[in-house]
């Protein structure tokens, strides 16, 4: 395959940029301390830093990977941006789907290419740039944003890393339930503060066989996602988890995990679409001690004794005084 040449137009949206740098391309300059500062690159322009400046014209043309010196005499090291790269430093309106949960609903919802997949709540579109990384340019991302300036936000992202509108997009300003159309979808991917909502029309767009992929970030909203999605008696058992990443210190014989990780961020529930008809077959697993404790009758009075560690009421007297009207006995024990 031919290298593009620094003058020739853009790659087509979708495709991962490669080659020596052009006009236009964000770059990644990484000082010797680690710090990134991304910068697009424009012919006559210069990056200024405290140390130093680079001229845009230096970085144009040459392959990526090159060391530029300020003219301070500082070394930057020039990269392009990788899409976990991106969209952690994005603008935001809503909080980004971390680099980390996105190759988890990329793997377990098995985005694969040329799927036809529905996502609610675009947010900051970094998601959504996942995602159509994962169906390619021949795949359908319908992507559901109720807010209008989220919308405006995630559009913006999504072009400025592909270079424009990717052909597989199409954004939609509304709620799911109220505004979905598309019908034989593949995947549904439920990124919202209630995803119990939609189910309906979920499972009324997505092909049997389909997954339905909901992230959230309480165990409240993961305990009523679960439960609805077994309820509604469209989807198979469905399956919570959560990722946690931990980079580790590498330095001679200095191997250590780092002090620091990325720990929750967020839950993660599939579940399997069912064929048309189809009851879901009865779980047969033990349930845990107390998971669903039976009603009480109402016409039975309850129980008002105390447990066994409860602790003494605030009037108590201490241990070996005695109540009014009472003696102490020697064990301690007040008698009337």
């Amino acid at each position: 395959m031919s290298e593009p040449q620094p003058n020739e137009p853009a790659p087509t949206p979708g495709r991962i940029p490669h080659g020596p740098f052009r006009p236009g391309d964000q770059v990644q300059l990484t000082d010797p301390k680690g710090r990134v500062n991304t910068i697009t690159l424009q012919p006559g322009k210069q990056y200024h830093s405290h140390k130093g400046t680079v001229p845009h014209d230096a970085i144009i043309g040459s392959p990526e990977g090159t060391v530029y010196r300020t003219s301070g005499g500082i070394e930057f090291l020039a990269f392009r941006p990788l899409l976990a790269d991106f969209t952690l430093r994005m603008p935001r309106g809503a909080a980004v789907v971390y680099p980390k949960d996105a190759a988890q609903i990329i793997a377990m919802a098995d985005i694969f290419p040329g799927a036809r997949v529905v996502e609610a709540g675009a947010g900051s579109g970094a998601l959504s740039c996942f995602l159509l990384r994962a169906v390619g340019e021949k795949g359908l991302l319908s992507s559901y944003e109720r807010r209008p300036d989220f919308a405006d936000i995630a559009r913006a992202n999504v072009e400025k890393f592909f270079g424009g509108p990717h052909p597989a997009w199409r954004l939609t300003v509304g709620s799911l339930e109220e505004s979905l159309t598309e019908t034989e979808v593949d995947r549904v991917v439920l990124d919202m503060l209630a995803p119990w909502e939609p189910l309906d029309a979920v499972a009324k767009a997505l092909i049997p066989g389909g997954v339905i992929c909901a992230y959230i970030a309480t165990t409240t909203q993961m305990s009523r996602i679960v439960e609805d999605i077994r309820a509604h008696g469209s989807f198979a058992e469905p399956h919570a988890f959560e990722t946690m990443l931990r980079t580790w210190h590498v330095d001679g014989l200095a191997v250590r995990p780092d002090h620091r990780m990325i720990g929750h961020t967020g839950f993660l529930v599939t579940a399997r679409r069912l064929a048309d008809g189809v009851t879901p077959p009865a779980r047969r697993r033990r349930p845990a001690k107390g998971a669903h404790p039976a009603p009480r009758d109402p016409a039975r009075p309850a129980d008002t004794t105390p447990p066994a560690d409860a602790p003494p009421p605030a009037d108590a007297p201490p241990p070996g005084e005695a109540p009014p009207g009472g003696h102490a006995t020697p064990g301690g024990d007040a008698e009337a």
